[in-house]
């Protein structure tokens, strides 16, 4: 016997029919002896009609509102799945983040998770039965609703998972696994059996949306072995029901990952745009002068690039952001050009970043210069590079994003053989 935590999107449980199937997923594993908890969020589209329905109450709702409109999406599925389960004849109960509790921070819309206390849970298990959860939500300081931002029912789950010490945190969700990239893209990726933490949240935070970024860091942090699985795969298909190797990809600790790859996956992001601050005094604090206003104003900033000039008294700027924050941002920096002290300004939205991601970079040389030579050979110029121990992310221009894609994902040896 096991204990396992189970959660399903939304497209899982778009309607009646799916929350049957999902039902049956959860009736296998409690049939097999496990201690089973599930995790559930609204049905597919369900938030972004409540979302547009606070927008339209008020344009300056009150967040705390909002987190409590919202959230209502899945409180919903959670008593749907709990009723079909009870009508199969399993003992099941639907529980709210506040009745766990899941105890958040004040930052309503965007909550993050400061405790849980499972041992309730765990009661309810010794007495065989399964804890519905509402995911995406818990209970703020204030005795009020909040919600974990979008994607938060996957942090829901790892938490749970984490609180109540489980063997194994399954997310199911409309894909069978973690792909070396985006099969859309490129039709010859392939599944991985198992990939670390560290690499899923390299993956998960360049563009993979597999997971949220925030549920891998959970995972990693109190090593949580979690499967990615497909809720759309039979119940009772072979090898569903085997706990130790079921389908799917398992994110787990390096040390579980025998033979690593040089480089796992290739990872992308769309829409990044490019500023570049020209002839900028070169100074102390002229660093937190750009970058400060910005971090206020609360515009992500990726990769940050700097050239200093021939003589030392100026230098040149550049980083990136998301194309949507462009004009934002462009206001922010004029708003302090004062301050900063630069001649110029210039902007370019419509970029692409592609990101080369593998642990097993950390031993391997010439990992790098492998992309860079076969961009060159495509023609694809590149504009920007960072890189870290496991990762090395090339920013390149729009039109070129596939081509950059498919590429490395052969030149590695990627491709399904």
């Amino acid at each position: 016997m096991a204990r396992i935590v189970m959660k399903f999107g939304g497209t899982s449980v778009a309607d009646l029919d799916r929350i049957r199937n999902v039902a049956r997923h959860v009736k296998r594993e409690v049939d097999a002896g496990h201690e089973v908890a599930v995790v559930v969020s609204a049905m597919a589209g369900k938030t972004n009609e409540l979302v547009e329905w606070t927008r339209e109450a008020s344009a300056l709702h009150d967040a705390r509102e909002y987190d409590a409109v919202v959230a209502s999406g899945e409180q919903v599925t959670s008593g749907l799945l709990a009723i079909t389960l009870q009508s199969m004849g399993v003992n099941a109960r639907s529980w709210q983040g506040w009745q766990i509790p899941i105890r958040t921070n004040n930052a309503h819309g965007a909550a993050r998770i400061l405790d849980i206390d499972g041992s309730d849970l765990v009661r309810r298990f010794g007495e065989g039965q399964v804890a519905v959860v509402s995911g995406f939500q818990g209970i703020g300081p204030d005795n009020r609703i909040a919600t974990l931002g979008r994607g938060g029912s996957d942090t829901s789950a790892v938490a749970i998972a984490a609180a109540v010490s489980a063997d194994r945190c399954d997310i199911y969700t409309d894909v069978d696994g973690v792909y070396t990239t985006d099969p859309r893209i490129e039709p010859a990726a392939r599944r991985l059996k198992k990939i670390a933490f560290e690499e899923m949240l390299e993956m998960a935070s360049l563009g993979a949306k597999v997971l949220q970024v925030r549920s891998v860091e959970l995972a990693m942090v109190h090593k949580v072995r979690t499967f990615v699985r497909s809720s759309f795969s039979e119940p009772d298909a072979p090898g569903m029901g085997d706990f130790d190797n079921p389908p799917g990809t398992l994110i787990c600790d390096e040390e579980e990952i025998v033979e690593q790859e040089v480089v796992t996956g290739i990872a992308y992001t769309k829409d990044e745009a490019q500023i570049s601050l020209r002839r900028v005094a070169d100074r102390p604090g002229v660093s937190a002068a750009i970058f400060g206003p910005l971090a206020e104003a609360h515009i992500n900033v990726d990769m940050i690039v700097q050239n200093i000039s021939e003589d030392g008294s100026s230098t040149d700027m550049t980083f990136t952001i998301p194309s949507g924050d462009m004009e934002k941002s462009l206001t922010v920096l004029e708003k302090s050009r004062e301050t900063i002290g630069f001649d110029a300004v210039q902007s370019e939205p419509g970029l692409v970043k592609v990101s080369v991601i593998g642990i097993g970079m950390r031993s391997h040389a010439g990992v790098a210069a492998t992309a860079f030579q076969a961009l060159a050979e495509k023609g694809i110029n590149i504009r920007a590079i960072t890189t870290s121990e496991i990762k090395i992310s090339i920013l390149i221009d729009g039109p070129y994003g596939e081509l950059a894609v498919r590429t490395l994902h052969s030149v590695y040896g990627l491709d399904k053989t």
